[in-house]
């Protein structure tokens, strides 16, 4: 359905320099701030401004917002041009076009129910009918339906998204190096475009084996980076393009 092109990347959740730096050097093409007080990976609309004028041109900033009133969205996207605004809350269409005054270019997130395997659950979400309601969107992101809010680092399963979807995609949810290959081949030919968006994926270990949330790990995300590479080059080898 979409036509050969390389698949974006955004890297979320980050909160340091060093990484802001990295994640732009892998070749990012967008950083991600979670602008919600109860993630572990929450900055400051100061401190997100702060890590944004580290970015050149052409990488955007991204702000992840839950449920937040539309004159503090409004105020934080002042603070740092060129922003695109991530809803992950309820926010209706009219709640999105508020925030971004019907201008600013913003992506809605899609809860996926994870499956059991034999509920279902996954395939019961009506993608296109919700793609559809929030038409002004400029992509949908895709992400797993857990407590609260965000994927917490869980994959939900690709292949019950729908085949045809129109609209643009951002694949999100428990991706790493090791299976974003996978994801991109599964759900790029279901949209109009395909990105992905890594979070705990690329973070660094704990003493305890667990990711430390909001410390990347610079050779975590030219992995990951290097991955998205591939799946792209043996995609259009898969389609002969």
């Amino acid at each position: 359905m979409n036509h050969p092109q390389r698949t974006r990347i955004k890297i979320c959740g980050l909160t340091r320099e060093e990484d802001v730096d990295a994640a732009v050097a892998a070749g990012a093409d967008a950083i991600g701030f979670v602008l919600y007080a109860k993630s572990p990976r929450a900055v400051s609309v100061e401190r997100a401004a702060e890590l944004a004028r580290r970015l050149p041109p052409f990488v955007t900033p991204v702000l992840l917002f839950v449920n937040e009133s539309a004159s503090n969205v409004i105020a934080a996207c002042n603070r740092i041009p060129g922003a695109c605004v991530q809803f992950h809350g309820d926010e209706s269409p009219e709640d999105c076009a508020a925030a971004t005054q019907g201008a600013r270019p913003y992506l809605r997130a899609a809860r996926i129910p994870l499956d059991d395997g034999t509920s279902g659950a996954a395939a019961q979400f009506d993608l296109v009918k919700y793609a559809q309601h929030y038409s002004k969107a400029q992509a949908m992101l895709l992400d797993a339906h857990v407590d609260g809010y965000g994927g917490g680092g869980k994959a939900f399963n690709w292949s019950l998204l729908p085949t045809s979807v129109a609209s643009h995609l951002v694949l999100s949810g428990g991706l790493t190096p090791a299976n974003v290959t996978d994801g991109i081949l599964q759900v790029r030919p279901r949209g109009l475009s395909l990105a992905v968006d890594v979070s705990s994926g690329v973070e660094a270990d704990g003493s305890d084996g667990k990711p430390l949330k909001g410390i990347k790990d610079a050779h975590k995300i030219h992995r990951f980076v290097a991955a998205v590479r591939a799946a792209d080059a043996q995609y259009l080898q898969t389609t002969h393009v």
